[in-house]
């Protein structure tokens, strides 16, 4: 062999050598790492994520994808190739969506016992596990109905009434899981027969729709210390435990939150997560989703994403039932019902409201 060919063979011997060194070291970092897919709203406290972190060894990566809608997409169309681990943040208005496009692989979560039967809408399957609730509601701005001396709406009703003509913003129905469940809610309450009659008459008294929940409630609306109250529409869809979320930092605290909720106007999502079909990390996904499901990741939702927890046990801050509002009757609609219809309501939704 030639002293040229034995330096070449050398060179790529060694390339050979430091390739599988580098995949032996992205191999042993990736058994580390456990990464969660989700919505642009997912949030943990820091104290809460380093405690499992240290008890677990894993490092959580997290990747945020937009509104639910769109991360929800986003993971069917790479569920070849995961983005992560762990996704959070499907809800009963796309649940049928992700199952059926097989984005999860079975795995009964430590805690489960401790949810609710009613929030369990996969039962026996275990192909996701319930983590939160909220139910989706309009909520108004305080300050703006008492400077215009106007009663702030209560029912779906009220909305296409002249005094509420261009107060309102709403999220895309195909894009936003809140504008979804919106949706839903206006078709709970008046039927498959019914709804579109509605949306005509909610579309002439001026709704402006945006893509997803926080250019909504942050930038559009008035009532958001976050967005600094520089929107414009008083009426926004968010969640009946927003009002919370606009109290902190308050001195002394208020005797009411400085947003309402519209107790008419609501519809119950719940929100899963599940163990990625094809995850890298498998071991790592489940034991992140045991600790979604734990008491100390529960207890923390409340003030740092405004939902309720799914365990039944876990004990929620006396600032967010105090200023948030308890709905005894939300609207619901089947999920067999959502699963048959869903793409054929978004689509009449959106060639009535978006043209």
């Amino acid at each position: 062999m030639s002293t040229t060919r034995r330096i070449t063979a050398a060179a790529l011997a060694a390339v050979v050598a430091m390739t599988a060194l580098a995949a032996c070291g992205g191999a042993d970092e990736d058994a580390k790492t456990v990464t969660l897919v989700s919505h642009d709203s997912f949030n943990v406290s820091k104290t809460v994520l380093a405690a499992f972190e240290k008890e677990s060894g894993y490092k959580v990566r997290v990747l945020k994808g937009g509104d639910a809608g769109k991360a929800v997409n986003q993971a069917i169309l790479s569920k070849d190739n995961p983005q992560g681990d762990v996704f959070f943040g499907i809800d009963n208005t796309l649940l049928s969506r992700g199952l059926k496009e097989g984005i999860f692989s079975p795995y009964k979560a430590k805690g489960l016992a401790g949810v609710p039967a009613g929030l369990q809408l996969d039962k026996g399957k275990h192909r996701v596990t319930p983590l939160d609730y909220g139910d989706i509601c309009v909520n108004y701005d305080r300050a703006y109905f008492a400077r215009h001396k106007i009663a702030p709406p209560r029912t779906f009703d009220d909305l296409v009434k002249p005094e509420y003509k261009g107060l309102l913003v709403t999220e895309n129905s195909a894009t936003s899981s809140p504008g979804l469940a919106f949706q839903l809610g206006t078709i709970a309450k008046y039927g498959t027969d019914g709804w579109l009659r509605y949306w005509k008459k909610l579309k002439a008294n001026g709704v402006e729709v945006v893509d997803g929940w926080y250019q909504a409630y942050n930038e559009r609306f008035s009532g958001s210390a976050a967005g600094k109250a520089k929107g414009d529409r008083p009426l926004v869809v968010s969640y009946a435990s927003s009002p919370p979320a606009e109290v902190p930092g308050k001195k002394p605290q208020p005797r009411q939150a400085p947003t309402g909720v519209a107790t008419g106007t609501c519809f119950r999502q719940i929100e899963f997560g599940g163990l990625l079909k094809g995850a890298r990390n498998e071991k790592g996904g489940k034991a992140l989703l045991d600790f979604l499901l734990s008491r100390k990741f529960q207890e923390d939702m409340p003030l740092t994403m405004f939902v309720n927890p799914a365990l039944k046990d876990a004990k929620e801050p006396a600032l967010f039932t105090k200023y948030g509002a308890t709905i005894p009757k939300p609207a619901t609609v089947p999920p067999e019902t959502i699963a048959e219809n869903r793409e054929q309501w978004i689509k009449q939704w959106s060639s009535l409201v978006l043209k």
